[in-house]
């Protein structure tokens, strides 16, 4: 069975102290083990973050990860580093970083294979523009995205991938995907999975919601067949808010 998972990337936001308290307050109020929490705070918090969230049940990523090894990368972190300070995920590919970093499928396929020999798990980012969803490219650009930052992965390495479909146009546009535009396209995306790998691979595969989700609308969201969690922005910066999508399963 694939998991529920909600994942709250905080981006570049809050200090050091106020990412503390913010992990602490999820900690002390954290009771839905249905639901696995996931916290990406910026990197000069994680390793104060790690040691409060050893043993809690909630997990911790990095925002981003160096596409090299070790070694004279000025202002680059490498996934060897994180995963020393007790780091198990890394967010890939958001669509900030491929619009402001010029981020592309070829370079974030060198990230998630970094990420992955050592041992972090990726949740890897598509998403579409406005103007390519009015075109009506959005599916072939999210195929494009997924075969060519994914599909040379084996069917044992995919497993240790989640999916986060960000239709960029609801992202700080206080605009969501209707749910049934949000199925549509994770139904698709386990389709392609299903045709590269197998059905069963397909199935245990979580694929998160990325887009303005909120408590307003995470109930409808997570009804429906296809869609397993969220990759939240702006509401992972308050306890209640979070959790409080955490508990619409």
């Amino acid at each position: 069975m694939r998991k529920n998972i909600v994942a709250g990337n905080w981006k570049m936001n809050t200090l050091p102290e106020e990412g503390l308290e913010l992990a602490l307050s999820l900690i002390e109020q954290y009771k839905n083990e249905n639901v696995q929490l996931i916290i990406a705070p910026p990197f000069t918090h994680l390793w104060e973050v790690s040691k409060v969230l050893e043993g809690t049940g909630i997990y911790l990523s990095s925002q981003n990860v160096a596409k090299e090894d070790m070694g004279a990368y000025t202002g680059e972190i490498a996934a060897e580093m994180l995963k020393e300070i007790g780091v198990q995920y890394a967010i890939i590919g958001h669509s900030e970083r491929r619009a402001y970093y010029n981020e592309n499928c070829q370079i974030l396929a060198q990230k998630v294979n970094k990420a992955l020999a050592t041992k972090l798990n990726p949740i890897f980012c598509v998403g579409e523009k406005l103007e390519d969803r009015e075109s009506n490219q959005h599916f072939e650009l999210i195929k494009k995205q997924i075969e060519e930052s994914l599909f040379h992965l084996s069917e044992e390495e995919i497993k240790n991938i989640v999916i986060a479909y960000e239709p960029v146009w609801a992202i700080g546009t206080g605009k969501t995907a209707s749910s049934e535009q949000a199925q549509e396209m994770h139904a698709y995306i386990r389709q392609l999975l299903s045709e590269k790998y197998n059905n069963e691979i397909a199935e245990n595969i979580s694929i998160l919601y990325g887009g303005s989700c909120k408590p307003s609308n995470a109930k409808e969201l997570f009804q429906q067949k296809d869609i397993d969690g969220g990759l939240i922005g702006g509401a992972a910066l308050k306890a209640e808010d979070f959790l409080a999508i955490a508990d619409s399963f």
